[in-house]
């Protein structure tokens, strides 16, 4: 019984079989919590509502929903579903970030949702191994969110509180 018992506790631990696997994996996680971070970090240097552990758990969490169904061996159209779902997500938590001041007729924190979107992305692509792509699209956020604002005339820009 006892030997039934522990091949069954190391079966539920078999999802990671070997050295490479728990590599790819570390790396896939790391790369989405720092480049989530990075993210994350410029927003809250802006005091912004969303900032360095939002934007980690978040690129984490994308990450980990692309990880889980590659190691089970989903297939490619079954996992499109889950980034449907992840996307829709993710759309509620940007939700949540933004506020609308009737009185004033202004919107705040679209650039903020955005930005959490665009980190969900990054976790994805990440969680799928294409560690350089996330890298390279999050240079691309980060020029977004800084420079644009310092080419663009403030009048210019609708979302200028955010």
């Amino acid at each position: 019984m006892r030997e039934e018992i522990w091949s069954t506790i190391v079966g539920e631990f078999s999802d990671i079989p070997d050295l490479s696997t728990i590599t790819t994996i570390t790396v896939r996680l790391t790369i989405a919590a720092l480049l989530g971070g990075i993210l994350g970090y410029e927003r809250e240097h802006k005091r912004r509502s969303a900032g360095i552990r939002t934007h980690m758990l978040v690129a984490v969490g994308a990450a980990l929903f692309v990880i889980g169904p590659l190691q089970s061996g989903m297939s490619i159209g079954d996992l499109s579903r889950v980034l449907q779902g992840v996307a829709q997500g993710i759309g509620f938590l940007g939700a949540g970030a933004i506020i609308i001041h009737a009185r004033q007729r202004e919107v705040e924190g679209l650039t903020t949702a955005a930005g959490i979107w665009a980190t969900a992305a990054i976790g994805v692509i990440a969680g799928l191994g294409l560690e350089a792509t996330a890298i390279l699209s999050t240079a691309i956020v980060l020029i977004i969110l800084g420079a644009v604002p310092m080419i663009l005339p403030k009048a210019a820009r609708t979302e200028d509180r955010d």
